[in-house]
């Protein structure tokens, strides 16, 4: 389950190519243009175009000349226009805008941790809303927007920041944000891995499965925030921690879940950057992938902070 910003956009979903349409053809089976003629034949001026006339008057045929040997030879051998030359996605190019957006992660990382446990947390507060708010109007938009990533990314990185200074020195887990980061790179490095030698893909019923999946969990995690500030359920992981199935608490199954489907969610965006790249989509779209790729691992590790935090506590 990749972003819905991949999703939408048909250079990443794979109707792109399906959109394009082959020039259209004579009954000969040659090219035409758009006035069906015949490319390769003799063009007359059409009147009103403000074309200048040939010097023996209107409606005499105008030959382009034929380029001599020597500049065909020369030009079959120029090498090819790479992607990049013509201004289309690589993964190159989204690779260098996922590091520019991690670098401001983590500066804004930073920040939130270094104002310590109380305005930490806070920052942590705003960062979740704010980025709540972007993702979903990222999702509906057509185009990337640059500033709209840019002000997403700064936000996870306050949610980042404020919520692992909270867990490190307000509740006294010493060393937790550091498990939570190495548990991360482990399952993005293994997912990649997995993925580049063709092991890992997505199926539509998985897809299907984990949408469901996800908002459901969205549903669950909304409930568990009213819960704790209405002041119902006073436990500070709330039904996380309050239900137990087998004498596991909730938190620790759903957040195992969380990481896996947190997995599947970069599987797949994985392969909507591959669609984007083959699909030929413009330099610009690779802003979505790289945002797509911060997003799902801020997820990861947010999930994977909580479930060390529940099992830490439990001990």
């Amino acid at each position: 389950m990749a972003s819905s910003a991949l999703q939408r956009n048909p250079y990443f979903n794979g109707q792109a190519a399906q959109q394009r349409q082959p020039a259209a053809a004579s009954p000969y089976g040659a090219p035409t243009n758009q006035y069906g003629q015949q490319f390769g034949q003799p063009q007359f001026d059409q009147p009103g175009n403000g074309q200048a006339q040939q010097q023996y008057g209107y409606g005499q045929p105008q030959y382009q000349q034929q380029p001599s040997p020597q500049g065909l030879d020369h030009q079959y051998n120029l090498p090819s226009p790479s992607a990049d030359q013509m201004g289309r996605m690589t993964i190159e190019d989204t690779i260098g805008k996922g590091a520019l957006l991690f670098g401001l992660l983590f500066v804004t990382a930073a920040v939130a941790w270094f104002s310590g446990p109380s305005v930490g947390m806070m920052l942590g507060f705003a960062g979740a809303i704010a980025g709540l708010v972007l993702g979903i109007v990222l999702a509906f938009k057509k185009e990337p927007s640059v500033p709209l990533i840019v002000a997403f990314t700064l936000a996870e990185g306050l949610l980042v920041g404020g919520l692992s200074v909270m867990l490190e020195q307000g509740l006294g887990l010493n060393g937790i944000a550091m498990q939570a980061a190495l548990g991360t790179l482990i399952v993005v490095g293994v997912t990649l891995a997995l993925f580049r030698v063709g092991k890992v893909r997505t199926t539509p019923k998985l897809t299907k499965f984990f949408l469901v999946a996800g908002l459901s969990y969205l549903a669950f995690s909304i409930v568990n925030v009213i819960l704790g500030v209405t002041g119902i359920n006073t436990d500070p992981w709330g039904l996380r921690t309050g239900v137990e199935i087998f004498g596991i608490p909730l938190g620790v199954l759903l957040g195992v879940f969380a990481v896996v489907m947190g997995a599947y969610m970069l599987i797949g965006d994985f392969e909507y950057i591959e669609n984007g790249v083959r699909s030929g989509a413009p330099r610009k779209y690779g802003w979505i992938g790289a945002y797509a790729v911060v997003a799902t691992v801020v997820f990861i590790y947010v999930e994977l902070l909580r479930l060390i935090a529940i099992l830490r506590g439990s001990d």
